[in-house]
């Protein structure tokens, strides 16, 4: 079994995690902040990894603690030699109001990682942006949308879905025509 270290990249690591609760059994899909670092290269710093998944939080834990992880309080844990903290948000898998029903995944050293995709990460940090004004959030979305292709009919169909096409609009100015996924078929 791979060691935690310190230093373990953010995408080892959720791999390793992931890796570890299918062992056992459970289906996991990383998303949040952490999958906005694998895809913008780290340019975005996350402090956790947070998983979706359907499973018991009893089972979860059994899981966990094979790597060395415990159970800070509810759906959270700590391991002693990393700083990031893994977290399991409530279910279900969704974006704003859509139900996602497809995932990525990466190969990390013989594990597997499952996490969402780059549009789904762009409409994952959208959420905050559309609903509660988070330029923070709004940033974090056109890192992951100049660096990968997106689908941006996609994004504006769901846009429309959570009342929001304005500010879907004013996002889409701000990827310019001279970013390579700016024009991208998407995943």
């Amino acid at each position: 079994m791979t060691k935690i270290t310190q230093d373990m990249s953010v995408v080892d690591l959720a791999a390793l995690v992931c890796q570890c609760l299918a062992d056992h059994g459970i289906e996991a899909v990383l998303t949040g902040g952490s999958v906005v670092t694998i895809y913008s290269e780290n340019e975005y710093q996350s402090n956790d990894l947070d998983f979706i998944s359907t499973a018991r939080q009893k089972h979860i834990a059994s899981a966990m603690t094979t790597l060395g992880f415990t159970q800070a309080k509810g759906r959270h844990f700590e391991h002693p030699d990393t700083n990031l903290f893994v977290e399991f948000p409530a279910p279900p898998l969704s974006i704003g109001n859509e139900p996602v029903t497809h995932t990525a995944e990466q190969q990390r050293g013989g594990n597997v990682l499952k996490l969402l995709t780059p549009t789904q990460c762009v409409m994952d940090r959208l959420v905050a942006f559309f609903h509660w004004n988070d330029s923070q959030a709004r940033r974090q979305a056109l890192m992951v949308a100049r660096r990968h292709p997106i689908d941006w009919a996609q994004v504006e169909l769901w846009s429309k879905g959570e009342g929001c096409i304005e500010k879907y609009r004013e996002f889409r100015k701000a990827i310019t025509p001279a970013d390579p996924a700016a024009t991208g078929p998407g995943d």
